[in-house]
Protein backbone atom coordinates (compact mmCIF):
# COMPACT_ATOMS: atom_id res chain seq x y z
CA UNK A 1 0.00 0.00 0.00
CA UNK A 2 1.65 3.31 -1.06
CA UNK A 3 2.09 5.93 1.65
CA UNK A 4 3.54 8.82 -0.37
CA UNK A 5 0.70 11.16 -1.53
CA UNK A 6 1.97 11.48 -5.09
CA UNK A 7 2.36 7.72 -5.43
CA UNK A 8 -1.12 7.29 -4.04
CA UNK A 9 -2.53 9.78 -6.56
CA UNK A 10 -0.74 8.07 -9.43
CA UNK A 11 -2.20 4.74 -8.44
CA UNK A 12 -5.62 6.31 -8.03
CA UNK A 13 -5.41 7.85 -11.51
CA UNK A 14 -4.35 4.52 -13.06
CA UNK A 15 -7.38 2.72 -11.63
CA UNK A 16 -10.11 1.94 -14.22
CA UNK A 17 -12.61 3.69 -11.96
CA UNK A 18 -10.43 6.78 -11.54
CA UNK A 19 -13.31 9.24 -12.17
CA UNK A 20 -16.14 7.43 -10.48
CA UNK A 21 -17.75 7.35 -7.06
CA UNK A 22 -16.00 10.36 -5.63
CA UNK A 23 -12.44 9.05 -6.08
CA UNK A 24 -11.53 12.25 -7.92
CA UNK A 25 -11.82 14.16 -4.64
CA UNK A 26 -9.29 12.08 -2.76
CA UNK A 27 -6.78 12.39 -5.59
CA UNK A 28 -7.30 16.14 -5.75
CA UNK A 29 -6.93 16.53 -2.00
CA UNK A 30 -3.70 14.56 -1.97
CA UNK A 31 -2.29 16.57 -4.85
CA UNK A 32 -3.26 19.83 -3.22
CA UNK A 33 -1.68 18.85 0.07
CA UNK A 34 1.57 17.99 -1.66
CA UNK A 35 1.74 20.71 -4.27
CA UNK A 36 0.56 23.85 -2.46
CA UNK A 37 2.14 26.85 -4.11
CA UNK A 38 2.92 25.12 -7.42
CA UNK A 39 2.49 27.15 -10.57
CA UNK A 40 0.82 25.83 -13.70
CA UNK A 41 -2.89 26.52 -13.27
CA UNK A 42 -4.41 29.08 -15.66
CA UNK A 43 -3.98 32.73 -14.68
CA UNK A 44 -7.26 34.43 -13.94
CA UNK A 45 -8.90 37.65 -12.74
CA UNK A 46 -11.61 36.72 -10.22
CA UNK A 47 -14.34 39.18 -9.33
CA UNK A 48 -13.38 41.13 -6.16
CA UNK A 49 -15.39 40.09 -3.11
CA UNK A 50 -17.19 43.44 -2.84
CA UNK A 51 -18.36 43.21 -6.48
CA UNK A 52 -19.07 39.49 -6.69
CA UNK A 53 -22.85 39.76 -6.29
CA UNK A 54 -23.05 42.64 -8.79
CA UNK A 55 -21.29 40.94 -11.69
CA UNK A 56 -23.33 40.22 -14.82
CA UNK A 57 -22.80 38.50 -18.14
CA UNK A 58 -22.18 41.30 -20.67
CA UNK A 59 -25.29 42.10 -22.69
CA UNK A 60 -27.47 39.42 -21.00
CA UNK A 61 -28.61 40.80 -17.63
CA UNK A 62 -31.26 38.05 -17.27
CA UNK A 63 -28.75 35.24 -17.81
CA UNK A 64 -28.76 33.91 -14.25
CA UNK A 65 -29.98 34.14 -10.68
CA UNK A 66 -28.68 32.82 -7.37
CA UNK A 67 -30.00 29.39 -6.47
CA UNK A 68 -30.15 30.07 -2.73
CA UNK A 69 -32.42 33.13 -2.67
CA UNK A 70 -35.67 34.22 -4.35
CA UNK A 71 -35.12 36.11 -7.62
CA UNK A 72 -36.14 39.77 -7.86
CA UNK A 73 -38.48 39.23 -10.80
CA UNK A 74 -41.12 37.40 -8.74
CA UNK A 75 -42.25 40.65 -7.13
CA UNK A 76 -42.46 42.24 -10.59
CA UNK A 77 -45.18 39.80 -11.62
CA UNK A 78 -47.57 41.46 -9.17
CA UNK A 79 -47.23 44.74 -11.05
CA UNK A 80 -48.17 43.20 -14.42
CA UNK A 81 -51.73 43.12 -15.71
CA UNK A 82 -53.33 39.88 -16.83
CA UNK A 83 -53.06 40.98 -20.46
CA UNK A 84 -49.37 41.75 -20.05
CA UNK A 85 -48.71 38.36 -18.48
CA UNK A 86 -50.67 36.58 -21.20
CA UNK A 87 -48.52 38.32 -23.83
CA UNK A 88 -45.30 37.52 -21.95
CA UNK A 89 -46.12 33.83 -21.30
CA UNK A 90 -48.43 32.62 -24.10
CA UNK A 91 -47.35 28.97 -23.69
CA UNK A 92 -47.87 28.90 -19.93
CA UNK A 93 -50.53 31.50 -19.07
CA UNK A 94 -53.89 29.91 -18.25
CA UNK A 95 -52.62 26.45 -19.22
CA UNK A 96 -51.73 23.28 -17.26
CA UNK A 97 -48.13 23.19 -16.05
CA UNK A 98 -45.68 20.28 -16.09
CA UNK A 99 -42.23 20.66 -14.56
CA UNK A 100 -39.24 18.35 -14.97
CA UNK A 101 -36.17 18.37 -12.69
CA UNK A 102 -33.25 16.10 -13.67
CA UNK A 103 -30.54 15.38 -11.12
CA UNK A 104 -26.85 14.70 -11.39
CA UNK A 105 -25.47 11.17 -11.44
CA UNK A 106 -22.68 10.86 -14.03
CA UNK A 107 -23.19 7.66 -16.06
CA UNK A 108 -26.45 7.06 -14.18
CA UNK A 109 -27.91 9.81 -16.37
CA UNK A 110 -28.56 6.91 -18.75
CA UNK A 111 -31.51 6.01 -16.54
CA UNK A 112 -33.13 9.42 -16.98
CA UNK A 113 -32.44 9.36 -20.72
CA UNK A 114 -34.08 5.94 -21.07
CA UNK A 115 -37.01 6.99 -18.89
CA UNK A 116 -37.73 10.04 -21.03
CA UNK A 117 -37.56 8.07 -24.27
CA UNK A 118 -39.72 5.28 -22.84
CA UNK A 119 -42.20 7.93 -21.72
CA UNK A 120 -42.37 9.09 -25.34
CA UNK A 121 -43.01 5.51 -26.48
CA UNK A 122 -45.84 5.21 -23.93
CA UNK A 123 -47.51 8.21 -25.56
CA UNK A 124 -48.06 10.04 -22.25
CA UNK A 125 -45.06 12.35 -22.04
CA UNK A 126 -46.22 15.97 -21.68
CA UNK A 127 -44.65 19.15 -22.95
CA UNK A 128 -42.77 20.63 -20.02
CA UNK A 129 -43.35 24.21 -18.96
CA UNK A 130 -40.05 24.22 -17.07
CA UNK A 131 -37.07 21.87 -17.29
CA UNK A 132 -34.09 22.04 -14.93
CA UNK A 133 -30.85 20.07 -14.90
CA UNK A 134 -27.80 19.61 -12.73
CA UNK A 135 -24.55 17.92 -13.81
CA UNK A 136 -25.47 15.00 -16.09
CA UNK A 137 -29.02 16.36 -15.87
CA UNK A 138 -27.79 19.56 -17.53
CA UNK A 139 -26.68 17.48 -20.53
CA UNK A 140 -30.16 15.95 -20.78
CA UNK A 141 -32.26 19.04 -19.99
CA UNK A 142 -32.13 20.95 -23.32
CA UNK A 143 -33.24 17.90 -25.30
CA UNK A 144 -35.95 16.96 -22.79
CA UNK A 145 -37.13 20.59 -23.01
CA UNK A 146 -37.41 20.50 -26.79
CA UNK A 147 -39.37 17.24 -26.80
CA UNK A 148 -39.30 13.83 -28.44
CA UNK A 149 -37.80 15.20 -31.64
CA UNK A 150 -34.46 14.95 -29.84
CA UNK A 151 -34.87 11.54 -28.19
CA UNK A 152 -32.23 10.16 -30.55
CA UNK A 153 -29.65 12.51 -29.01
CA UNK A 154 -30.25 11.05 -25.53
CA UNK A 155 -29.89 7.53 -26.97
CA UNK A 156 -26.64 8.44 -28.69
CA UNK A 157 -25.07 10.22 -25.72
CA UNK A 158 -25.90 7.60 -23.09
CA UNK A 159 -25.55 4.33 -25.01
CA UNK A 160 -22.83 4.93 -27.62
CA UNK A 161 -20.00 6.50 -25.66
CA UNK A 162 -17.35 5.31 -23.25
CA UNK A 163 -14.83 7.14 -21.08
CA UNK A 164 -12.33 7.56 -23.92
CA UNK A 165 -14.99 9.26 -26.06
CA UNK A 166 -15.74 11.92 -23.44
CA UNK A 167 -12.62 12.72 -21.41
CA UNK A 168 -8.88 12.42 -21.82
CA UNK A 169 -6.68 11.65 -18.86
CA UNK A 170 -3.91 14.20 -18.46
CA UNK A 171 -0.28 13.22 -18.04
CA UNK A 172 0.61 12.87 -14.38
CA UNK A 173 2.83 15.98 -14.25
CA UNK A 174 0.26 18.06 -16.13
CA UNK A 175 -2.44 16.98 -13.70
CA UNK A 176 -0.20 17.67 -10.71
CA UNK A 177 0.58 21.21 -11.87
CA UNK A 178 -2.80 22.03 -13.42
CA UNK A 179 -6.41 22.28 -12.38
CA UNK A 180 -7.72 18.76 -13.06
CA UNK A 181 -6.94 15.10 -13.66
CA UNK A 182 -8.66 15.06 -17.05
CA UNK A 183 -9.23 17.21 -20.11
CA UNK A 184 -12.84 17.71 -21.26
CA UNK A 185 -12.22 18.93 -24.81
CA UNK A 186 -13.88 15.77 -26.15
CA UNK A 187 -16.97 16.32 -24.02
CA UNK A 188 -17.10 19.99 -25.06
CA UNK A 189 -16.92 18.92 -28.71
CA UNK A 190 -19.67 16.36 -28.14
CA UNK A 191 -21.92 19.03 -26.61
CA UNK A 192 -21.21 21.37 -29.54
CA UNK A 193 -22.07 18.59 -31.99
CA UNK A 194 -25.55 18.18 -30.54
CA UNK A 195 -26.29 21.75 -29.41
CA UNK A 196 -26.54 23.07 -32.94
CA UNK A 197 -27.68 26.52 -34.11
CA UNK A 198 -31.08 24.92 -34.77
CA UNK A 199 -31.27 23.74 -31.15
CA UNK A 200 -30.35 27.24 -29.93
CA UNK A 201 -33.07 28.77 -32.10
CA UNK A 202 -35.69 26.32 -30.80
CA UNK A 203 -34.70 27.03 -27.17
CA UNK A 204 -35.02 30.77 -27.87
CA UNK A 205 -38.45 30.33 -29.47
CA UNK A 206 -39.72 28.28 -26.52
CA UNK A 207 -38.41 30.91 -24.11
CA UNK A 208 -40.20 33.70 -25.97
CA UNK A 209 -43.39 31.65 -25.72
CA UNK A 210 -43.06 31.56 -21.94
CA UNK A 211 -41.44 28.20 -21.26
CA UNK A 212 -38.21 28.02 -19.24
CA UNK A 213 -34.99 25.98 -19.36
CA UNK A 214 -32.55 26.20 -16.44
CA UNK A 215 -29.26 24.49 -15.57
CA UNK A 216 -27.32 24.79 -12.34
CA UNK A 217 -23.64 25.37 -11.67
CA UNK A 218 -21.66 26.26 -8.57
CA UNK A 219 -19.75 29.56 -8.44
CA UNK A 220 -16.66 28.25 -6.70
CA UNK A 221 -15.34 31.70 -5.76
CA UNK A 222 -18.46 32.34 -3.68
CA UNK A 223 -19.36 28.67 -3.04
CA UNK A 224 -22.96 29.42 -4.08
CA UNK A 225 -25.40 27.73 -6.49
CA UNK A 226 -26.19 29.60 -9.70
CA UNK A 227 -29.24 28.97 -11.88
CA UNK A 228 -28.70 29.81 -15.55
CA UNK A 229 -31.59 30.76 -17.81
CA UNK A 230 -30.54 29.09 -21.05
CA UNK A 231 -33.65 30.35 -22.84
CA UNK A 232 -32.86 33.98 -22.05
CA UNK A 233 -29.30 33.46 -23.22
CA UNK A 234 -30.47 31.81 -26.45
CA UNK A 235 -33.00 34.60 -27.07
CA UNK A 236 -30.50 37.39 -26.35
CA UNK A 237 -29.28 37.53 -29.92
CA UNK A 238 -25.70 37.83 -28.69
CA UNK A 239 -23.13 36.21 -31.02
CA UNK A 240 -21.52 34.42 -28.07
CA UNK A 241 -24.83 32.95 -26.80
CA UNK A 242 -24.38 29.49 -28.33
CA UNK A 243 -20.87 29.05 -26.94
CA UNK A 244 -22.00 30.28 -23.53
CA UNK A 245 -24.82 27.72 -23.43
CA UNK A 246 -22.43 24.92 -24.37
CA UNK A 247 -19.92 26.10 -21.77
CA UNK A 248 -22.59 26.20 -19.05
CA UNK A 249 -23.73 22.67 -19.84
CA UNK A 250 -20.10 21.59 -19.56
CA UNK A 251 -19.59 23.59 -16.36
CA UNK A 252 -22.61 21.98 -14.72
CA UNK A 253 -21.05 18.56 -15.34
CA UNK A 254 -17.45 19.52 -14.49
CA UNK A 255 -16.54 17.55 -11.37
CA UNK A 256 -14.04 19.69 -9.43
CA UNK A 257 -10.58 18.21 -9.52
CA UNK A 258 -11.47 15.55 -12.08
CA UNK A 259 -12.53 17.99 -14.82
CA UNK A 260 -11.25 21.53 -15.33
CA UNK A 261 -13.53 24.36 -14.19
CA UNK A 262 -15.25 26.57 -16.76
CA UNK A 263 -14.51 30.29 -16.65
CA UNK A 264 -17.37 32.67 -17.43
CA UNK A 265 -16.52 36.23 -18.42
CA UNK A 266 -18.51 38.84 -16.48
CA UNK A 267 -18.49 42.58 -15.94
CA UNK A 268 -18.78 44.66 -12.78
CA UNK A 269 -18.49 48.45 -12.61
CA UNK A 270 -17.11 48.58 -16.14
CA UNK A 271 -14.35 46.05 -15.50
CA UNK A 272 -14.04 42.56 -16.97
CA UNK A 273 -13.47 39.58 -14.68
CA UNK A 274 -13.90 35.82 -14.75
CA UNK A 275 -15.91 33.53 -12.52
CA UNK A 276 -14.95 29.91 -11.86
CA UNK A 277 -17.90 27.54 -12.33
CA UNK A 278 -17.98 23.82 -11.59
CA UNK A 279 -20.41 20.91 -11.25
CA UNK A 280 -23.75 22.13 -9.94
CA UNK A 281 -23.90 18.97 -7.85
CA UNK A 282 -21.40 20.48 -5.42
CA UNK A 283 -24.21 22.81 -4.29
CA UNK A 284 -27.38 20.75 -4.90
CA UNK A 285 -28.27 17.52 -6.67
CA UNK A 286 -31.60 18.61 -8.13
CA UNK A 287 -33.79 21.75 -8.12
CA UNK A 288 -37.09 23.13 -9.42
CA UNK A 289 -36.74 26.79 -8.44
CA UNK A 290 -34.65 28.83 -5.99
CA UNK A 291 -34.92 28.30 -2.25
CA UNK A 292 -37.58 30.38 -0.50
CA UNK A 293 -39.47 31.17 -3.68
CA UNK A 294 -43.26 31.41 -3.39
CA UNK A 295 -44.21 29.42 -6.47
CA UNK A 296 -47.88 29.31 -5.50
CA UNK A 297 -47.95 33.07 -6.04
CA UNK A 298 -46.43 32.61 -9.51
CA UNK A 299 -49.00 30.00 -10.58
CA UNK A 300 -51.83 32.16 -9.27
CA UNK A 301 -50.67 35.13 -11.32
CA UNK A 302 -50.36 32.90 -14.40
CA UNK A 303 -53.85 31.52 -13.73
CA UNK A 304 -52.68 27.90 -13.95
CA UNK A 305 -55.68 25.54 -13.86
CA UNK A 306 -55.53 22.59 -11.48
CA UNK A 307 -52.35 21.42 -9.74
CA UNK A 308 -49.06 21.71 -11.63
CA UNK A 309 -47.28 18.37 -12.01
CA UNK A 310 -43.66 18.21 -10.84
CA UNK A 311 -41.58 15.27 -12.09
CA UNK A 312 -38.20 14.67 -10.43
CA UNK A 313 -35.74 12.20 -11.95
CA UNK A 314 -33.02 11.20 -9.47
CA UNK A 315 -30.31 9.51 -11.51
CA UNK A 316 -29.14 7.33 -8.65
CA UNK A 317 -30.18 4.60 -6.29
CA UNK A 318 -31.53 5.77 -2.97
CA UNK A 319 -30.12 2.85 -1.00
CA UNK A 320 -26.37 2.50 -0.62
CA UNK A 321 -24.67 -0.62 -2.00
CA UNK A 322 -22.52 -2.58 0.42
CA UNK A 323 -18.77 -2.25 -0.04
CA UNK A 324 -15.99 -3.66 2.10
CA UNK A 325 -13.85 -0.50 2.19
CA UNK A 326 -10.08 -0.99 2.21
CA UNK A 327 -8.23 0.87 5.00
CA UNK A 328 -6.53 3.19 2.51
CA UNK A 329 -7.07 6.95 2.24
CA UNK A 330 -8.31 7.10 -1.41
CA UNK A 331 -10.81 4.30 -0.76
CA UNK A 332 -12.04 5.85 2.49
CA UNK A 333 -12.30 9.34 0.96
CA UNK A 334 -14.03 8.06 -2.18
CA UNK A 335 -16.59 6.07 -0.23
CA UNK A 336 -17.22 9.00 2.11
CA UNK A 337 -17.87 11.39 -0.78
CA UNK A 338 -20.22 8.86 -2.40
CA UNK A 339 -22.15 8.69 0.86
CA UNK A 340 -22.27 12.49 1.07
CA UNK A 341 -23.59 12.83 -2.48
CA UNK A 342 -26.24 10.16 -1.91
CA UNK A 343 -27.53 11.69 1.31
CA UNK A 344 -27.42 15.21 -0.14
CA UNK A 345 -29.58 13.97 -3.00
CA UNK A 346 -32.10 12.49 -0.58
CA UNK A 347 -32.18 15.78 1.32
CA UNK A 348 -32.85 17.64 -1.92
CA UNK A 349 -35.79 15.33 -2.64
CA UNK A 350 -37.27 16.16 0.76
CA UNK A 351 -36.71 19.88 0.11
CA UNK A 352 -38.55 19.61 -3.20
CA UNK A 353 -41.35 17.65 -1.55
CA UNK A 354 -41.87 20.28 1.15
CA UNK A 355 -41.89 23.00 -1.51
CA UNK A 356 -44.39 21.02 -3.56
CA UNK A 357 -46.67 20.61 -0.55
CA UNK A 358 -46.50 24.33 0.20
CA UNK A 359 -47.06 25.37 -3.40
CA UNK A 360 -49.78 22.79 -4.14
CA UNK A 361 -47.80 20.83 -6.73
CA UNK A 362 -48.35 17.19 -7.65
CA UNK A 363 -45.02 15.55 -6.62
CA UNK A 364 -43.70 12.64 -8.71
CA UNK A 365 -40.30 11.03 -8.06
CA UNK A 366 -38.31 8.51 -10.11
CA UNK A 367 -35.04 6.86 -9.10
CA UNK A 368 -32.86 3.89 -10.02
CA UNK A 369 -34.31 0.71 -8.48
CA UNK A 370 -32.25 -1.02 -5.80
CA UNK A 371 -32.45 -4.22 -7.87
CA UNK A 372 -30.20 -2.80 -10.61
CA UNK A 373 -26.85 -4.53 -10.10
CA UNK A 374 -24.85 -4.30 -13.33
CA UNK A 375 -21.22 -3.53 -12.35
CA UNK A 376 -19.64 -0.23 -13.40
CA UNK A 377 -16.22 -1.09 -14.83
CA UNK A 378 -15.09 2.40 -15.88
CA UNK A 379 -16.19 5.99 -15.35
CA UNK A 380 -18.49 5.91 -18.39
CA UNK A 381 -19.04 2.20 -19.00
CA UNK A 382 -21.15 1.68 -22.16
CA UNK A 383 -22.37 -1.76 -21.03
CA UNK A 384 -23.52 -0.35 -17.69
CA UNK A 385 -25.13 2.71 -19.29
CA UNK A 386 -26.93 0.67 -21.94
CA UNK A 387 -28.40 -1.63 -19.30
CA UNK A 388 -29.50 1.34 -17.19
CA UNK A 389 -30.96 3.14 -20.22
CA UNK A 390 -32.91 0.01 -21.19
CA UNK A 391 -34.25 -0.33 -17.64
CA UNK A 392 -35.50 3.28 -17.55
CA UNK A 393 -37.00 2.86 -21.02
CA UNK A 394 -38.90 -0.33 -20.14
CA UNK A 395 -40.24 1.05 -16.88
CA UNK A 396 -41.52 4.23 -18.53
CA UNK A 397 -43.00 2.50 -21.58
CA UNK A 398 -44.99 0.23 -19.26
CA UNK A 399 -46.24 3.20 -17.23
CA UNK A 400 -43.68 4.52 -14.77
CA UNK A 401 -44.53 3.85 -11.08
CA UNK A 402 -43.86 7.37 -9.85
CA UNK A 403 -43.43 7.76 -6.11
CA UNK A 404 -45.52 10.58 -4.65
CA UNK A 405 -43.43 11.02 -1.51
CA UNK A 406 -39.69 10.91 -0.80
CA UNK A 407 -38.16 7.72 0.62
CA UNK A 408 -39.21 6.96 4.18
CA UNK A 409 -42.54 8.79 4.08
CA UNK A 410 -45.92 7.13 3.84
CA UNK A 411 -48.12 8.18 0.92
CA UNK A 412 -51.10 10.23 2.00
Amino acid sequence: MPTDPLTACARCASDPGWLSRGRWLCATALLAATLVGCAGAPARRPVPADLATQAEVPGIPQARIWGDQPPPWVALLAAKSDEELKAMFPASYGKPHNYLAISGGGPDGAYGAGLLNGWTAAGTRPEFTIVTGISTGALIAPFAFLGSKYDHVLTDVYTRNSTKDLVERRAYISAALGDSLADTKLLRAKIAHYVTPEVIEEIAAAHKAGRRLFVGTANLDLARPVIWNLGAIAASGRPEAADLIRDLMLASASIPGAFPPVYVQVEAQGQTYDEMHVDGGTAQQVFLYPMGMDWKRVTQRLQVPGRPHAYIIRNSKLDADWEGVEPWLPKIAGRSVSSLIRTQGIGDMYKLYMGAKRDKLDYNLAFVPASFNVPLKEAFDPTYMRALYDLGYRMAKEGYPWSHVPPGLEAE
